[in-house]
Parts: C-alpha cells; structure tokens; sequence
C-alpha cells in the first residue's frame, strides 16, 4: 500500500469510526474536493500531510472538521416533488384516519441535513388546513452532522438556499427576508425540532413515529451496517407506520423488517417480526 493509499485509509476509517458511512471507491474522487477548505486552513497540500496531522495526539478538533468536510449534506426543499406529492395525496391521508382519535402525528426526518425535508413536510400540513386543524404535528429531524443541524435550528436560509425546490408564493407565504437570510416562519417551525443524532444511534424519542423518512442515508453503509440502521429504523415506527426511503434505496435484499407497501418501490411497512434490537458495530459503538 502507497503512501497516499495509505492516508486515505486513515480518513476512511475516520469516517467509518464516527459515522458508519463507508468512503467508497465509487465517492473517492470528491475527497480532495471536499477537504480542499481544510488545505487552507491548516496550510496543507494534499491528504499525506493531512493524515500526518490526524495522527498527532490531541487532534479530535480536527478529526470532527474531517468528517463534517466528508460528508453530503446535499438537500433541498421538497427535494424529488413526487414523494411529496404521495405523501400529501396518500400517505398523510391514511394516517389521518388511523388517528382521527388522537389528532396527534409523529414525523421523523432522520439524516435531515440542514433541515429542509422536515420545513417541507410542515408546509405540506399548512397547505392543508382544514384535514390538520386542530392536530398537533411533532416532527423532529436528526442528522451525525454538527453543522448541518446547527443551521437546521435557525430555519435561515441564503437565496440560493430558498429558490432550491419551492415556489415563490410558497417562498412568501413561509419565510420572510432578514438581513441574515430567509427566514422560516413560526407556523412552520413550530411543528419541527432538530438534534445531532445518527441513525445508527437509538430512536431520538421513547415510542413509535407515524412516518419516519430516511432518504438516501443508507447508500453510504455497508451490508451490517445498513442492517443495523433498518433495526434501528423499524424499532422507531409505529406497527401502522411507514418508512419512506430514496430512489436509490431498498429493503428487498437488505432485511426483514420492512416490507413493500400499496403505495410504490420507496414506501414500506413494518412486517410483523418481534421488535428486537442488533447491537451496533463495534466501530460505531466506541465512538
């Protein structure tokens, strides 16, 4: 193994130790890209001097700036319409008669990035009036990265950020402008909440979600691994919930505690196995 394979090893093992996530052949390419603000920072060229400094005593400063350069916190409000629109058209429907007793709805939104998936499902109760009136809505988005969730928290967003997904009445109706930014408005805020968590980690809350979202989160781990987070996922929704995942995800192949639902490949229902849950890999365990 070449010095630079080596050094990149260091870096992929770092990312694996914190998050899970596995740093690919197919994702390393973009490793240089990604880290190039950290070059400058630390006055640096390449990976080899990078992985020389994470070696140092001390460094898990630095070691927490690598993961966060790392990883892809790509998103975008309503980000692929069409699941929206399902949701608002299907699956919230449904849910609305399985708790018209209660009147109350559990959403989690886990790997939320910066928090526009979870600001899109409020908007998506407020275009709804009269089905919602008088529910309360409890949605809570969590992702392993620090920064992202800290600008999840403002509910502030730059222009490029509010033109990403959303119409421009919605953008009126929703946010406002701010010397700092666009700013989410109360009605909407008031129905989300957001904390650093991985989806590796237990369920940010005791009971059950009606909905839970995990959208192209599991593309990044390994076969035990995304063993571990569907566990995880399925002991967090409700026994007449759902889990919607990404284009690109699937249950079939991956584990039994999910099955495919009438409403399409990317929505599944918890099948009837016992809740159980699988210890997390020793790597994820440690951190």
């Amino acid at each position: 193994m070449g010095v630079n394979d080596a050094s990149h090893r260091i870096i992929s093992d770092l990312l694996a130790q914190r998050t899970g996530q596995q740093l690919t052949e197919s994702r390393r390419w973009r490793v240089s890209t990604a880290l190039a603000g950290l070059f400058r920072e630390f006055g640096i060229d390449n990976i080899d001097q990078l992985a020389c400094l994470l070696e140092r005593p001390g460094e898990h400063h630095l070691a927490t700036k690598v993961v966060e350069a790392l990883l892809n916190n790509e998103t975008y409000f309503f980000r692929d319409h069409v699941y929206f629109t399902m949701l608002a058209n299907q699956v919230l429907p449904d849910l609305a008669r399985k708790r018209q007793g209660t009147k109350k709805l559990s959403i989690w939104s886990a790997g939320c990035s910066t928090g526009q998936e979870a600001l899109s499902l409020a908007m998506l109760f407020c275009e709804q009036p009269g089905r919602w009136q008088d529910w309360q809505i409890d949605i809570i988005g969590t992702d392993v990265s620090g920064k992202a969730i800290s600008t999840a928290k403002t509910g502030c967003y730059t222009q490029f950020e509010i033109q990403r997904g959303i119409s421009v009445a919605q953008m009126l109706n929703f946010f406002s402008e701010t010397p700092r930014g666009w700013q989410a408005s109360d009605r909407i805020c008031s129905m989300t909440r957001f904390q650093q968590q991985s989806v590796l980690d237990f369920p940010p809350m005791p009971g059950r979600f009606d909905l839970v979202l995990c959208r192209n989160v599991l593309l990044y781990f390994d076969p035990a691994t995304r063993r571990t987070a569907f566990d995880r996922l399925a002991s967090a929704t409700a026994p007449d919930g759902y889990l919607m995942l990404g284009a690109g995800e699937t249950v079939v192949g991956q584990t039994e505690r999910f099955e495919s639902s009438e409403w399409g490949s990317s929505i599944y229902r918890p099948t009837s196995i016992a809740t159980r849950v699988t210890p997390l890999p020793q790597a994820i365990a440690a951190r």
